[in-house]
């Protein structure tokens, strides 16, 4: 079987015409390559171009984010190594979140916490991920480190979506709007259900994306916009943003990442919404000190 190959991101085209607020913290990208140094998993369903850190930190600078967190990519698996080192290397304050194994270490644990680790992802829709029967021996592993578990999921097809992330206890973060495909609707039984675990302040949602889930070729996605009032209206204080840079394997072609930001801005206009989701939430959910320029 083919293994396909991702597109890259475009170049930067310019800063967004709404700027950001101080202290805004990009709550999910990745760093990709290069691949003879950092080889991939070979379940992988996808392989993804080379994107540095000079590339994102680049994407930052002219964005005016100030706080980013690295996400383990599916193409790496387990091996966490990639991700550690951009951690290191980055001049941004940066958190992570992983993914491991259940029979992962204290030691280990403690040592990615002091890292900057404050999360382990759980990947249902790409290869070389965790299975979701692994979530509760995980969140056991994680619980008194204060991590939550992220979940790479479409929340339309898990039935007992409440159970499951009550079951934890350890907050639970969904991608990308809850990944529902926006022909499913906001009435779709998972992503009301999802709604309700946002409200009760049980889960999180990243506003990302959008172009993930949506039935439309190029931006704006006005197809998603529904999703992200939603979820807006059920309790802002839940929720963070990403760029998802540099946006490997996705169904539509490649976004430009500053309409990709003025969408949001378009649609998240409000100076004190912005500064929750982009500035105060993500503080809280990472544990980032609170910003000071």
């Amino acid at each position: 079987m083919t293994i396909p190959v991702c597109d890259p991101a475009r170049p930067v085209s310019r800063a967004p015409r709404q700027p950001l607020p101080p202290g805004t913290v990009d709550c999910h990208f990745h760093v990709f390559g290069p691949e003879n140094t950092w080889p991939y998993a070979p379940g992988r369903s996808y392989t993804p171009p080379d994107a540095t850190l000079a590339d994102y930190e680049q994407l930052a600078q002219t964005f005016g984010i100030a706080r980013s967190v690295i996400v383990q990519p599916s193409p790496y698996g387990m091996d966490n190594r990639r991700s550690l080192q951009v951690m290191a290397e980055s001049r941004l304050p940066m958190r992570a979140v992983l993914v491991v194994e259940p029979s992962v270490t204290d030691a280990e644990l403690a040592e990615y916490h002091r890292l900057g680790a404050r999360g382990v992802r759980v990947n249902l829709l790409f290869g070389a991920g965790l299975a979701i029967g692994t979530a509760g021996m995980l969140a056991q592993r994680i619980r008194e480190l204060g991590w939550h578990l992220q979940f790479l999921a479409d929340v339309s097809t898990i039935d007992d979506l409440p159970g499951l992330v009550q079951r934890l206890r350890v907050p639970a973060v969904f991608d990308h709007l809850g990944h529902v495909p926006t022909h499913k609707g906001i009435g779709d039984t998972g992503f009301r259900n999802l709604l309700a675990l946002v409200r009760e302040e049980l889960a999180w949602v990243k506003l990302s994306g959008t172009y993930r889930t949506t039935g439309l070729q190029a931006t704006p996605y006005d197809d998603t916009r529904p999703f992200v009032d939603a979820l807006i209206e059920a309790n802002p204080r839940q929720l963070v943003w990403g760029t998802d840079w540099p946006h490997p394997s996705i169904p539509v072609p490649m976004p430009d990442d500053t309409d990709l930001t003025d969408q949001f801005g378009e649609w998240v206009g409000d100076a004190a919404l912005r500064q929750a989701i982009l500035v105060d939430n993500p503080e809280r959910l990472y544990g980032f000190e609170p910003y000071v320029a």
